[in-house]
C-alpha cells in the first residue's frame, strides 16, 4: 500500500484509519514521536499502513513499565504475559536463579530480574534474531544462549533454578492461520505453533523441568483457558504440583508447577482468580494503539 508524504498529525491519523488501524490516534502519536524528520515519518507510516506490527515499526515494545527493543521477525511480548511475571515475582526467593526459556526479546526475564534482589538470570531461544535482540535487552543483567529449550543452558544450573519462565507457543497448528496477520506474517512460526493441541512444547518443557528446578522451585507457563485441564495434567505427569492463576481482565491463564512441594502430587489443583489491581500491569503500544493483544488467539507467545 503506497502512502503519500505525511507531515501533519491529522494526515497520519487518516492514513492509519484507511489502513484499518483501530487506534489510529494513539499510533499516530507514537509514530510522530519516533520520527526525526517528515521523510522518516512518511516511511514509518508507510510501513505501519502496509501491516507491519507497530512494535516492529517503532523498534520497541512496552512491557512491565519499560521499553524493550523488538526487531523485525522477533516475537512481540504481550501485555497479558505481565501477569505471568507478577506470579513469578511473588514466588521467587531473594537472589533467585531465573531461567527464561523461549525468551524472544528477553522482556520476561529482564522484567522479573529487575523486580528481584540480585537475580541470576539466564535466557535462551532457538531463533538467532531473538537471541541477538535479547542480548541487547538483557545486557549485563544475565546471560543469553542460543539453542533449543534446555540444550544450551550450562550444566551447573541443573537442580538450582528457582524460577523457570517458559513462554512457550501454544496456538494449535490448525489455528495458526486464524491469527491476525501481524502475528501470522511478521512473527516467527516457531513462536506461535504449539503443535496439534497447542501443548507439544509445554510437554517437552515440563518433562525436563524437574531436573533443572531447585527444591521448591517453580515452572510458570501460559495456556489458553480451554487448554487449562490438559496443561494441569502435563504438569502433574511431570511430577510437579500444579496450580492455576487466572486474570479475567487480561484473559491470562498461568500454570505454576512446583518441584518437591509439600502438597505432593495429589489430584486437587488450586485455581485462583487474581485481583488484577495487584499485578502492577501497564498498557503498551499493542494495547493502547493496536488493541489488547491484537494477536489474541490462544497465545502467540514465544519460542519467540
Amino acid at each position: 500500500m503506497s502512502v503519500h508524504p505525511v507531515s501533519s498529525f491529522s494526515a497520519t491519523v487518516t492514513t492509519l484509519r484507511r489502513a484499518g488501524c483501530v487506534f489510529a490516534e494513539d499510533e499516530a502519536s507514537l509514530l510522530h514521536e519516533a520520527a526525526a524528520s517528515p521523510d522518516e515519518l512518511s516511511l514509518l507510516v508507510e510501513r505501519r499502513a502496509a501491516g507491519l506490527p507497530l512494535e516492529h515499526v517503532l523498534g520497541w515494545a512496552e512491557f512491565h513499565g519499560r521499553r524493550f527493543a523488538v526487531d523485525p521477525g522477533v516475537f512481540v511480548p504481550r501485555r497479558r504475559t505481565e501477569f505471568l511475571v507478577a506470579q513469578a515475582a511473588a514466588l521467587a526467593p531473594r537472589r533467585a536463579v531465573v531461567v527464561d526459556l523461549c525468551c524472544g526479546s528477553g522482556a520476561l526475564g529482564v522484567a522479573l530480574a529487575t523486580a528481584l534482589d540480585r537475580a541470576d538470570l539466564h535466557a535462551c531461544d532457538v531463533e538467532p534474531a531473538a537471541v541477538r535482540c535479547a542480548r541487547r535487552n538483557v545486557g549485563d543483567l544475565g546471560e543469553v544462549y542460543e539453542g533449543d529449550l534446555f540444550a544450551p543452558l550450562p550444566a551447573r544450573l541443573r537442580g538450582r533454578v528457582d524460577v523457570l519462565l517458559a513462554n512457550v507457543p501454544y496456538v494449535p497448528t490448525g489455528d495458526v492461520e486464524l491469527l491476525p496477520a501481524e502475528a501470522r506474517v511478521h512473527e516467527p512460526r516457531v513462536a506461535l505453533d504449539g503443535g496439534g493441541d497447542g501443548l507439544d512444547v509445554m510437554r517437552r518443557v515440563a518433562a525436563k523441568a524437574p531436573a533443572w528446578l531447585a527444591p521448591g522451585g517453580s515452572l510458570l507457563m501460559e495456556a489458553s483457558e480451554r487448554q487449562r485441564d490438559g496443561a494441569v495434567e502435563i504438569m502433574r505427569a511431570a511430577g510437579l504440583t500444579p496450580r492455576v492463576r487466572v486474570s479475567e481482565e487480561l484473559y491470562a491463564t498461568v500454570l505454576v508447577g512446583t518441584a518437591n512441594a509439600d502438597a505432593g502430587n495429589g489430584t486437587d489443583t488450586q485455581v485462583a482468580v487474581e485481583p488484577d489491581a495487584q499485578a502492577g500491569l501497564r498498557a503498551g503500544p499493542r494495547e493502547t494503539a493496536v488493541g489488547a493483544d491484537a494477536s489474541a488467539a490462544p497465545n502467540a507467545p514465544a519460542q519467540d
